[in-house]
């Protein structure tokens, strides 16, 4: 007899979406580096091999052959026989296309704070190889004056992706802005619309260095090496070094653009800096920082969020997911003394009720390691089984040489709560550096060869996991539910406006879950369950008349092991 059971929908907010692809790629480490397969090249399981630079400062680049002094507002390509020099503020325009071919150099000019800048509804195809990338960097010579950060503006990626605020006198509905850095407004520096799976086009395998200008004396009027503002998951941006930045190495203001094989190198602020709703997936990620590199106007943090202040309730709440991240601050394995005047504070800063994730990454050689801020920030950590909760850190190490590893805040992320969550979700705050066990990640001087990944010894080889919900239909690789605990499992119809049904038979009396899940890996509105399902054949008719149309996720879960199937709904 088939057993049949109802799964009612209760109310549900809109919420941006992701790429339709899998984007997860699993790991049993933690941190951005695999164990090495016992090589002694530095080539071997290593993605910073052939494409970086730990020393840009004496590096030498051809001079320039060709002035950009204005806007381009047809396709256009640079090709890598030439040298580029950026002067002022560059921008692509009119819908245009910039093809920059692997192994070019653009420079930009000190005097006029120049910088590259791809506006709405243009695009930019920067394709790198791994042994040939495209390089952004100072005009200024090592044998001149020296490079230093914020020698010219950096790359500014703009698109119609949702952001969560608008300037006075933009558009609301939907909400655009300017984006912050620039002394003055103008219709180029435009971003933010309805579209968040929109293309700005792909940068791979590209060096940003030096970048990061303030362009006035206005707080905030500094650039990044890399700004990403509004940009959709239509981009591809992946192994990019921002080196030696004015500001933030890498800032999202809104959109769902993702991201992997990322290095934040000896940057001025943070390392990574999410924004106004910016609700995309970063995943392999290195920062490292320097002892006499910090924001003397602020605080430098590894990763900063906001949502948006002071309007904080607005929506959507940024809600960016990273994993496998190695972040090595400033006292780096704990034999580091920093400077008087120092303005180093955190690892991981969560404000102004943002709702980030991190996963399945290391910290090291911070001052202080995690800061829940403020009580609507506390509330999206602290109730992680709700709707109005998308945040959570788990699987992390926050290495033992931090101290504090917590920091208590009078919106409720006391000293019990943080020892309580981090029990909870696998926190580790007991590995001392030499258990994580890094091949060399602590050379004398920060230009020399290091190497981050890890030893076979290493406490970090194991534990990670992609089983969290937020990871649910986006990963490759899931292990999947075999037939010793179930032989089916269906959903019919599909795609589905009004309801469907899953069916499935159990080989045996078994506690199933069940949870439907949107793409940005949270639960929707539709109730979960959990309960003991008898042998045999089962349903659960699910309403979906209040699903908005798109793409979800339903995962059966039987003794620990997850089959997810992907549901359409078509209203």
């Amino acid at each position: 007899m088939k057993k049949i059971y109802t799964l009612a929908a209760m109310a549900l907010f809109s919420l941006p979406t992701f790429s339709q692809n899998p984007f997860w790629t699993p790991t049993t480490y933690k941190g951005a580096f695999p164990v090495t397969d016992g090589l002694t090249g530095s080539s071997s399981n290593n993605w910073l091999s052939g494409w970086t630079n730990w020393n840009p400062e004496n590096a030498i680049y051809p001079v320039a052959t060709n002035t950009i002094s204005s806007n381009i507002t047809t396709n256009t390509t640079w090709t890598s026989d030439k040298t580029y020099l950026l002067i002022g503020n560059i921008a692509v325009t009119n819908n245009a296309v910039l093809t920059i071919e692997p192994g070019t150099v653009i420079r930009g000019d000190k005097n006029s704070k120049a910088c590259l800048i791809i506006s709405r509804g243009s695009q930019i195809i920067a394709v790198g190889t791994a042994t040939n990338p495209i390089i952004f960097t100072s005009n200024e010579e090592p044998s001149g004056n020296g490079r230093v950060p914020a020698d010219w503006g950096g790359v500014v990626l703009l698109g119609n992706g949702i952001i969560n605020t608008s300037c006075p006198t933009c558009l609301a509905n939907p909400k655009q802005n300017y984006i912050e850095g620039f002394a003055t407004n103008f219709n180029e520096i435009l971003y933010g619309g309805n579209n968040n799976i929109e293309s700005s086009g792909k940068m791979s395998y590209c060096r940003i260095e030096f970048a990061g200008v303030a362009l006035s004396t206005t707080p905030n009027s500094e650039l990044n090496s890399l700004t990403m503002g509004g940009v959709g998951s239509g981009t591809q941006i992946d192994h990019i070094q921002a080196s030696f930045g004015g500001d933030d190495a890498f800032e999202w203001f809104g959109g769902a653009v993702d991201g992997k094989y990322l290095i934040a190198f000896r940057g001025l602020d943070d390392d990574f800096d999410t924004d106004f709703g910016y609700s995309g997936r970063v995943q392999f990620g290195l920062a490292i920082r320097d002892k006499d590199i910090s924001d003397a106007a602020g605080d430098s943090n590894g990763f900063e969020s906001d949502n948006f202040n002071p309007g904080i309730g607005r929506l959507p709440i940024t809600k960016a997911i990273f994993s496998n991240m190695t972040m090595v601050g400033p006292k780096r394995d704990g034999s580091v003394a920093l400077p008087v005047n120092e303005k180093f504070e955190r690892a991981i800063f969560t404000r102004r009720n943002t709702a980030i994730s991190i996963h399945n990454s290391i910290l090291v050689g911070w001052e202080k390691g995690w800061h829940v801020s403020g009580a609507t920030t506390f509330d999206n950590y602290n109730a992680n089984v709700t709707l109005d909760s998308a945040g959570i850190v788990k699987n992390t190490i926050i290495a033992s040489n931090i101290f504090p590893k917590f920091v208590a805040d009078a919106g409720g992320a006391n000293a019990a709560w943080y020892n309580t969550y981090a029990n909870t979700n696998a926190i580790d705050t007991t590995k001392a550096v030499a258990q994580i066990s890094f091949v060399n990640a602590f050379p004398t001087n920060l230009e020399d060869p290091s190497d981050f990944r890890l030893q076979a010894n290493s406490d970090a080889s194991t534990g990670a996991s992609f089983s969290d919900p937020q990871f649910a239909g986006q990963v490759t690789g899931i292990k999947q539910l075999d037939n010793s605990a179930i032989n089916s499992f269906v959903m019919y119809p599909n795609p589905s406006s009004q309801s469907t049904s899953i069916s499935f038979n159990l080989i045996d009396n078994k506690k199933v879950n069940i949870n439907v899940y949107d793409m940005l890996g949270q639960l929707t509105s539709i109730a979960p369950t959990s309960r003991d399902f008898e042998k045999g054949n089962n349903s659960i008719n699910i309403n979906t008349s209040h699903l908005a149309s798109g793409i979800y996720f339903v995962t059966l879960e039987v003794n620990g092991l997850k089959e997810t199937q992907k549901l359409i709904i078509a209203n």
